[in-house]
């Protein structure tokens, strides 16, 4: 009868859980989206605006709230990250990222002073505490690396010139936020300093060691994940990556940029391979993520906030442009690849979401939640059209330069 006991208590977590009407919420999801798909590909505008929206109209406050399928969203959300993260790495090679990386620190800089700035300046103006505002600089500093993979890969602007410096700037992000975090967990929680500074050197030292497995074991790494059956090298890729996001997750890394550094480590022929097996699960689990995240904003709390998150939104999407037009110019692109930097870095998306329902969580300032949900909508919106249009928005950078040569990147 021990035997049985673990099967008896799986039965009995599947009863309270009623599949029928998951499966009726997640067939309601997949349609809608199914339909906003094809409006947005008939009028030539990208589909994650769309998709966000619909997000909203199937939360709490909502007009088809759904609950049922709420859970499985939410992994469903965190695996789409992980794998338009893990696609995007498949394109580089690790000498690729140390160029970049070389090329954007300045820039990287920048943009923590900038727009990090922006938004603490924005909560102490508001009356916030020094932790509250500090997150809030945290929501404007970090750019979605989410909405930004999507968007390179739908765009077809994966091979641009100026797609390594965002790719950069995305990673010195994350690991900047290695270390925001251990700080944030200090002044809210109480930890001790000294209990800060090892979490921050655990996470710091992971993201070393990626980098130097990527750089020095790429080719044994792909040796060991390859086959010749479609099937195992799809089970083989996807157990590692989501064992090496969630190591990457439990040491502070975001899950994203470990898989992303997966993504760099392997190479030759798995890599070619995995860019014909994952494009269905990537957009299928990357719409879900995009509909979770419209989810967990309720349309009611957005109006009290609506003028101030405008404001800051005008703000940081000039700063976030100012940013990339700054780092891509230290890189060597040319004005429009400039141009498309900076406009490829304005939206905002989960991440600051999460260091606002940390804030929140901590009791630190009821209009912190609100005000993050509101700007990130409005950023992850205009950043998603403003990515579409980069090409046709008037580029004030051709003022300021000669034309570029013939052959000249841009």
């Amino acid at each position: 009868m021990d035997t049985l006991a673990p099967v008896a208590m799986l039965v009995a977590d599947v009863g309270e859980i009623d599949v029928g009407e998951v499966l009726l919420d997640l067939g309601i999801v997949l349609l809608l989206l199914a339909g906003l798909g094809r409006v947005a590909h008939r009028f030539g505008i990208p589909s994650i605006p769309l998709y966000l929206i619909a997000g909203l109209m199937l939360g709490e406050g909502g007009l088809i709230p759904i609950a049922a399928a709420e859970e499985f969203l939410h992994i469903g959300s965190e695996i789409g990250v992980v794998l338009l993260l893990l696609m995007l790495g498949l394109e580089y090679s690790p000498k690729d990222l140390r160029n970049g990386l070389k090329a954007t620190w300045v820039g990287g800089i920048v943009d923590l002073v900038l727009n990090g700035g922006a938004g603490f300046a924005f909560g102490m103006l508001m009356g916030w505490s020094f932790t509250a505002s500090l997150l809030m600089g945290g929501a404007t500093y970090i750019s979605s690396s989410g909405i930004i993979a999507r968007l390179l890969e739908d765009f077809d602007r994966v091979a641009n010139r100026e797609t390594s410096t965002i790719l950069s700037i995305l990673v010195i992000e994350d690991v900047v936020m290695a270390v925001f975090l251990p700080i944030v967990a200090v002044l809210i929680v109480g930890a001790s300093i000294a209990q800060g500074a090892i979490a921050m050197g655990i996470a710091i030292g992971v993201v070393a060691a990626a980098f130097m497995i990527s750089a020095f074991f790429s080719s044994q790494v792909s040796a060991m994940i390859h086959s010749h059956s479609r099937e195992l090298l799809l089970l083989g890729v996807l157990g590692l990556t989501f064992l090496v996001a969630g190591l990457a997750d439990a040491v502070q890394v975001s899950a994203a940029v470990g898989a992303f550094l997966l993504g760099l480590t392997l190479s030759g022929q798995v890599a070619k391979d995995m860019h014909d097996l994952l494009p269905p699960l990537r957009d299928f689990f990357a719409g879900l993520f995009f509909v979770f995240f419209g989810l967990g904003i309720d349309p009611r709390d957005l109006v009290p906030v609506l003028l101030p998150a405008l404001a800051l939104a005008a703000v940081t999407a000039l700063t976030k442009i100012v940013t990339g037009v700054f780092s891509a110019r230290r890189a060597g692109v040319g004005p429009q690849g400039q141009w498309r930097t900076g406009l490829s870095l304005v939206p905002r998306g989960e991440f600051s979401i999460v260091l606002a329902g940390i804030g929140v969580a901590a009791g630190l300032t009821p209009q912190l939640g609100p005000v993050t949900a509101a700007y990130v909508l409005i950023l992850a919106i205009v950043g998603s059209m403003l990515m579409r249009y980069a090409n046709s928005i008037p580029n004030p950078l051709h003022r300021q330069v000669s034309p570029a040569r013939p052959g000249r990147a841009t």
